[in-house]
């Protein structure tokens, strides 16, 4: 039957190709005679259609035309309008409604969370945009990337129209993200922080993906209730489309490429399959059909011949020439003179040879350089200054506690990057597992693409954990600055995240409080050595479960200072592109832009929420009103019903009930709104030292005469271990102070 289907359609498009003249302009895109070329006023071009036969199958590029409407309208799939498609871009331009949740006196009206499910198709990364207004809003912009679910958003607050300017999306009354490649099946959700009930001027909240050439945004619209955003028209989306699901040259290889004579085939970005076909320069048409693209005649429209008489029409372009007794190239730059004026020979001769001369000096030097070793070196040497090799090498100079690694000594560390060897990635690149001289196992950390915005990252990270000496710190062992991407080596920890332990059914028995709590006070100590103790303050700006590595004995390590930024000490808050993840995200900062110590403190209060409840911290696949788990455990403090939302494995022992109700408290605290009114990270060190020691165990007395070097059993005994000074903790601070906040600060 395959075969069947292949043979008509050969013969329709050798028919279709005969039956082609100038009047029927449009039937030059479609693949036969019956295929629909419009749909209204829409345009309809092969790879789609709208007749059996007449579009490409394996990408759902079939569409349908409803004509009981006046225009017409094209619709992909059940229910998407679109409005346009190009060729020669590869995008197809579509209709859908906007989100919204509206409110009246804190009750919800109604709301609408439309999706666009175009499975084949993703959202253009440089055309579109995720928009937010309301004066109480938070969006969140869902997608599948790579197979796996991807999510961004951003928020919005203004107390009063009289500080929101038209055609101004700033984060006040309106804000915007941007949208990586390959986002497909868009799903775009909103809602308020206080269901709008402190700015009653404003009752929506409002969100959508739009093209960017279609969005103005103004804010009388703030004050429009659900009747107006109901009837709101459609906004266009514009998304990338392809040919098949393979590569070009596989596709060429197996005969099935669509792209024939007078084409050009590309690939689409790298992580994307598929292909797209265009008309070469100096060819037109449609690059999808059988018979490929028609040369175009420039000697009809316009060139840069200095007369049309001098133009002769080639394939695919065209050349100029001047008629017998005349010489000269007959363009408008070179006009053609008479032969007769032959003093210009022996110039034109001389310029000549000159230039050969010159051409062939230059082709031999440029083939001696790319030969050999120093092509080698060369490219080494761009490597060098691309990864920031000139800053590192000045700032590490005086630095003999760093290795600077070759590339050959980590391709054999990690058996040239072999996948076995990878054990993590985060949002900069990937991190291998290596072994270097000595059996010494290693982390590798390699950036995903060659990017010079991560090359300040790379520098970043390096020149902060060069200045930090502490146990619970991944320690930077040294850095390779040979390669196409920075690459950094650090200690190997092999005991899994944070969060691997936290979401993992089988770890979560000897996952003991006592564990947990010692888990977060010396991350606590971290954090305040960070911002206190050491000359330049850093923030870390990425503190997460995830970020928090743990070693055999459940030691705390923190890692990834890839967005860390040093804070001089005259200076108390740095304005900077918002960094960081979802669910993690100090809300003053997001809206404000201002980074501060705080940032890193309301972070952590979610860390800590995390060790009480071991629940994600942004999970889509909870209720909506549990989603952020911050928000959710603040109204359960509020309810005054902690134990509903805490941990049952921790919450059975009784010993613990009030450690665990401290704990909660003093995580209330680092999650206040205003920064100003959370704690510093020395003061909540000072806290988790002094409820770690409420319940000192019985047999704690033992330690001093154990051997140091049974501290794994100290740990899983919760038994409280001697820092040896590490900075941030106070075992004699009173773990009353607590209690003095009454439980509501």
């Amino acid at each position: 039957m395959g075969y069947l289907n292949l043979i008509l359609t050969i013969l329709i498009t050798m028919v279709s190709t005969q039956l082609i003249t100038g009047d029927e302009a449009l039937s030059s895109l479609v693949i036969a005679p019956h295929c629909s070329s419009m749909c209204g006023n829409i345009t309809i071009p092969y790879p789609f259609g709208i007749e059996e036969g007449c579009y490409y199958v394996d990408n759902y590029m079939g569409l349908k035309c409803d004509r009981s409407g006046n225009p017409p309208q094209l619709i992909l799939g059940k229910n998407i309008l679109v409005s346009n498609i190009d060729l020669t871009e590869g995008e197809i331009r579509v209709n859908q409604n906007m989100s919204f949740n509206c409110y009246s006196q804190g009750e919800s009206q109604g709301e609408h969370s439309p999706g666009v499910n175009l499975v084949a198709f993703t959202i253009s990364s440089t055309k579109n945009k995720l928009v937010a207004t309301g004066c109480d809003t938070y969006a969140w912009f869902t997608g599948f990337r790579h197979g796996m679910q991807y999510e961004t958003g951003c928020m919005t607050k203004c107390d009063s129209l009289n500080s929101v300017a038209d055609n101004n999306c700033n984060g006040v009354g309106c804000c915007e993200a941007s949208i990586p490649d390959g986002i497909s099946n868009i799903t775009t959700k909103v809602s308020s922080f206080s269901n709008h009930t402190s700015v009653a001027f404003n009752p929506c909240s409002v969100a959508f993906p739009v093209a960017n050439d279609s969005f103005t945004f103004l804010r009388k619209n703030l004050t429009q209730g659900l009747g107006f955003y109901s009837d709101f028209p459609l906004l266009p989306v514009i998304f990338n489309w392809g040919i098949g699901r393979q590569r070009c040259s596989e596709a060429q290889e197996q005969g099935s490429c669509l792209c024939k004579n007078n084409t050009i085939c590309s690939d689409l970005e790298p992580d994307q399959v598929g292909y797209r076909c265009k008309c070469k320069d100096g060819f037109t048409g449609n690059p999808y059909l059988p018979q490929g693209c028609q040369d175009i005649d420039e000697c009809k429209g316009a060139n840069e011949c200095e007369k049309t008489k001098y133009c002769t029409n080639t394939n695919g372009s065209y050349i100029c020439e001047c008629p017998k007794g005349y010489h000269g190239n007959g363009t408008r730059t070179d006009r053609c003179v008479s032969s007769s004026k032959a003093w210009l020979t022996p110039v034109i001769i001389t310029a000549g040879i000159g230039g050969s001369i010159i051409i062939l000096l230059v082709v031999g030097f440029l083939l001696h350089w790319r030969n050999g070793e120093r092509r080698i070196k060369n490219l080494r040497e761009s490597f060098f200054h691309q990864n920031g090799g000139l800053i590192l090498h000045q700032k590490l100079s005086r630095m003999d506690t760093l290795k600077i690694f070759t590339a050959q000594d980590l391709e054999n560390a990690t058996d040239k990057y072999n996948e076995i060897n990878i054990i993590g990635r985060g949002g900069y690149g990937i991190v291998y597992k290596g072994i270097i001289e000595n059996n010494q196992q290693v982390a590798i950390k390699r950036s995903l693409k060659v990017d010079p915005g991560q090359v300040e990252q790379f520098i970043n990270e390096i020149l902060i954990l060069s200045q930090i000496n502490n146990r619970n710190i991944v320690r930077l062992l040294g850095c390779c600055l040979e390669t196409e991407v920075p690459l950094l080596v650090y200690e190997y920890i092999n005991n899994g995240t944070l969060y691997d332990h936290l979401n993992d059914e089988a770890k979560v028995p000897l996952f003991t409080w006592n564990i947990r709590l010692g888990i977060a006070t010396e991350v606590a100590e971290v954090l305040a050595y960070l911002h206190t103790t050491i000359t330049t303050p850093i923030i870390h700006r990425d503190m997460k479960s995830m970020n928090i590595l743990l070693d055999e004995c459940y030691t705390a390590k923190v890692a990834d200072f890839g967005g860390s930024r040093l804070v001089p000490v005259d200076q108390g808050q740095l304005a900077t592109m918002v960094l960081g993840t979802l669910g993690y995200l100090d809300p003053e900062y997001m809206q404000t832009s201002e980074l501060t110590e705080k940032s890193d403190v309301y972070s952590f209060g979610v860390v800590l929420v995390e060790l009480l409840t071991r629940k994600k911290a942004l999970s889509y696949q909870r209720p909506e009103i549990e989603r952020c788990l911050a928000m959710h455990f603040l109204l359960k403090m509020k309810e005054d019903r902690l134990f509903d939302i805490i941990d049952k494995n921790i919450a059975n022992s009784q010993g613990d009930i009030e450690q665990i109700k401290k704990v909660a408290t003093l995580a209330k605290w680092c999650l206040f709104l205003k920064g100003e009114d959370r704690p510093t990270m020395k003061e909540v060190a000072m806290e988790l030292e002094g409820i770690k020691r409420m319940n000192k165990h019985p047999w704690q007395d033992l330690k001093s005469s154990l051997d140091q070097e049974n501290d794994c059993e100290y740990l899983l005994l919760g038994i409280p271990k001697d820092d040896g000074g590490n900075s941030g903790g106070n075992s004699g601070r009173d773990s009353s102070f607590i209690s003095s906040l009454g439980g509501g600060r």
